[in-house]
């Protein structure tokens, strides 16, 4: 990958994500040259201008699609060069398309393309006769055609076919009328859907969607991968298209119009007819399929943003501590799985005991419990939020009633991919003489001590935060989440004495490899005592050095700055600091008042700048400080364990479990989220959930309603009681035309015919 950056790539993420284009070009320097997003965000603001990670994150996703259009820009101007067609006006054009779509545009009428109908009518010397309506509006288009009538062309209506397909293959292939037929559909298209017949059975959980129309530009993503879903089941059939009742008039005048029709002449009525024709066999199709591939990327790139944005408030949400733990994987048949893990995570103890049916030792079981707790001096403990998580929580509190002394405090843990962590390689290397059915329960117990350091051992994808994860680009899912799990990681920073190889391995510079080669070292000579150590792991060179040094802590070292995110390359600025207030380090450290009597200018040189210098008194000020929320754990009420128990009007306390676009589901202990609708998130309007909430924040909720069948709960967060509120408007005379067309008899299939067909296959490939 080059390492420059052209002016105009520059230009154009500056302005996408709020930068100057120097400072553009400095970031683009550096990632090529190796360094990571963590580290370019937190070392090296003089030289950005202090860009931040999310900044970071889509200067990187920018820069890799503007750099594949300047190579297919390339492609296309060279493959028109050797055709012999490249004009100035076509170069001007290229040069100036800003997305793959309006270069694709461009580049259509000069790919090589299979034999066509008009491709086979020019063949038979049709296209003269085309070119002859065109120029003579006056003529009659039958009586020109009847000059062309050969063994080949049977009669003048075999010749009209002929033309009409040769000008329906230049409308299709002129770029500017695609451009203006795209803008119009993207403004005035709307998207329905219709219940395929005889499915509504099998489709329920789609029957908000059965007779639905919304305008295709206001379609938020998890509706229309809703949609998208109940279309690929066979459950549903989805169209966009014009306004029902205008919209199509529309379209066809401009396709009239790129003929230059403007009379009433026997031409200029033919050429009327061949727009129409066009519109509706060619035009209309590649139009919806366009729209339907945009609004795909479109709703991914919500899900996936989605998606990031909830695993890193998980990843980021307050760690218990280290603390002796004892973690519960509940089930019912199957007994409930028991795992003691002492405060630096090690297995300690582990059980199986059998409280439900059919054994029902409920006294075996507390007796077990209880012993344990005793034993290893448990201070929490973790219960798996799967089936029978409240049946154990309830056997627990009975329990601990009985315990005397000191209890430990209960708490509901996500057990969102334990089971897939349980199964992989890495647990039977972490835990070869454990059960698998026993590994799940250490995992809960662990990520309640530090959800970051257990959840990076699980992929991204299994934690299940997301909405419609399963119908996005799974690689482009994959790249999103592993920088979400690298920007966590940094940005808490990692004991490098104590951490995992899994957590080592998202450590900036460092890697799966690395890792591995880190706790070889450390279990062959002991903890590192200084960063510099870290230079003697075969293969980690000065270059991986400066990347994750400032990420590494080592407590308790012979260097105190070891301790702290100061890079060791800023260690003569700190001690500069460190002199100027006549003391010594390991004095000044958490000394707030001294620190903040400085005047940061007054350290800047040549080398480190006003940034770097507030960083370092932050971090002297606050050393080894964790970004994360204090511990706080939700409280269930009691005798409220199914979603029968629910009633309206009731006032709960829950934990939020996932945030998506239209709000937020909260875990209130009946087996089954409640949403927490946008319109219900607070008093206020709010634009987007992520204002109010994120996953893992306790809230207080108010039931509003409860559907057992569907499985639905309705909970609010507003003070007023959360009356329903009416979806806001979406244009809605529009709005409910199209609804009422979507509510029409589908039309025969003759009238359809591959319309259709076409559709679903496309929508199959995609």
């Amino acid at each position: 990958m080059p390492s420059d950056v052209s002016a105009h790539i520059a230009r154009t993420i500056a302005i996408d994500i709020g930068a100057r284009p120097d400072q553009v070009a400095a970031a683009v320097s550096l990632l090529d040259g190796g360094a990571t997003v963590p580290f370019v965000a937190r070392y090296r603001k003089e030289v950005t201008g202090g860009l931040d990670d999310t900044q970071l994150r889509n200067l990187e996703d920018r820069l890799g699609y503007l750099r594949e259009l300047e190579t297919r820009r390339k492609t296309v101007r060279d493959s028109i060069r050797e055709q012999g067609k490249l004009t100035p006006g076509l170069e001007s054009q290229i040069d100036a398309a800003t997305t793959k779509a309006v270069l694709e545009d461009l580049y259509l009428p000069f790919k090589p393309k299979r034999r066509t109908k008009a491709a086979i009518a020019r063949e038979r010397g049709l296209e003269p006769l085309a070119d002859a309506i065109l120029s003579d509006r006056r003529a009659a288009p039958e009586a020109l055609a009847a000059g062309y009538v050969s063994d080949e062309v049977p009669d003048s209506k075999a010749a009209l076919a002929g033309a009409r397909d040769i000008l329906a293959e230049r409308l299709a292939e002129d770029a500017t009328l695609i451009g203006r037929l795209r803008e119009f559909m993207q403004k005035e298209a709307f998207l329905t859907a219709r219940v395929v017949e005889g499915q509504e059975e099998k489709g329920a959980k789609f029957s908000d969607y059965f007779a639905h129309g919304e305008r295709w530009s206001a379609v938020p993503s998890h509706r229309a991968l809703a949609m998208m879903r109940g279309s690929t089941e066979g459950v549903l059939n989805i169209d966009i298209a014009p306004d029902p009742d205008s919209g199509r008039e529309k379209a066809e005048r401009m396709v009239a119009g790129a003929l230059d029709v403007t009379g009433d002449a026997p031409g200029d009525v033919w050429l009327r007819g061949v727009a129409v024709w066009t519109w509706k066999t060619k035009l209309s199709l590649s139009m919806m399929l366009d729209l339907m591939g945009e609004l795909r990327r479109r709703a991914q790139d919500e899900a996936i943003r989605v998606f990031a944005r909830n695993l890193k408030d998980l990843l980021l949400a307050a760690p218990a501590g280290a603390r002796a733990t004892m973690g519960l994987d509940p089930g019912i048949r199957t007994g409930v799985k028991v795992a003691v893990v002492d405060a630096t995570g090690k297995v300690l103890d582990t059980a199986t005991v059998y409280p439900f049916q059919p054994k029902n030792d409920v006294r075996g079981t507390q007796g077990t419990l209880a012993t344990l707790i005793r034993k290893h001096g448990v201070d929490l403990i973790a219960i798996g939020n799967g089936t029978g998580s409240r049946e154990t929580e309830k056997l627990v509190t009975d329990m601990l009633g009985d315990l005397p002394g000191a209890k430990p405090t209960k708490v509901i843990v996500s057990e969102a991919g334990a089971s897939v962590y349980s199964a992989s390689e890495l647990a039977a290397r972490e835990f070869p003489d454990l059960d698998v059915s026993l590994r799940g329960a250490v995992s809960i117990a662990r990520r309640l001590q530090d959800p970051l350091a257990e959840l990076v051992k699980i992929e991204p994808k299994a934690i299940g935060v997301g909405q419609y994860q399963h119908d996005v680009d799974q690689y482009r899912l994959g790249q999103a989440l592993d920088g979400v799990v690298e920007d966590a990681v940094n940005a808490v920073g990692v004991d490098v004495n104590m951490a995992s190889a899994p957590l080592l391995a998202r450590v900036s510079g460092v890697g799966p490899s690395l890792a591995e080669a880190i706790v070889a070292v450390r279990n062959e000579k002991g903890a590192f005592r200084k960063r510099k150590d870290l230079l003697s792991v075969p293969r980690l060179g000065p270059k991986a050095f400066e990347q994750c040094a400032g990420f590494l802590r080592i407590q308790g070292g012979d260097e105190p700055l070891d301790a702290s995110s100061v890079h060791p390359e800023a260690y003569g600025l700190a001690r500069r600091i460190v002199k100027a207030c006549g003391t010594d380090l390991r004095t000044l450290m958490g000394e707030e008042t001294r620190l903040r009597a400085l005047d940061p200018e007054d350290f800047v040189d040549d080398t480190f700048g006003l940034p770097t210098v507030r960083d370092i008194l932050a971090e002297l000020a606050k050393p080894g400080r964790d970004p994360r929320p204090d511990f706080k754990t939700a409280s269930f009420a009691e005798g409220v364990d199914d979603i029968r128990d629910l009633k309206p009007g009731m006032q709960l306390e829950g934990t939020v479990t996932n945030v998506a676009a239209f709000g937020a589901f909260v875990d209130v202990g009946v087996h089954q989220d409640g949403l927490v609708h946008i319109s219900q998130l607070a008093d206020r309007f709010v634009k987007d959930p992520h204002e109010v909430v994120k996953a893992g924040d306790v809230v207080k909720v108010r039931v509003v309603e409860v559907d057992v069948p569907r499985k639905r709960i309705g909970l609010t967060m507003r003070r007023d009681g959360g009356e329903p509120s009416a979806r806001p408007p979406r244009d809605e005379k529009s709005a409910g035309k199209v609804q009422r067309n979507a509510q029409r008899p589908a039309p025969k299939k003759e009238d359809t015919g591959s319309f259709g067909d076409a559709l679903r296959d496309a929508m199959k490939k995609k």
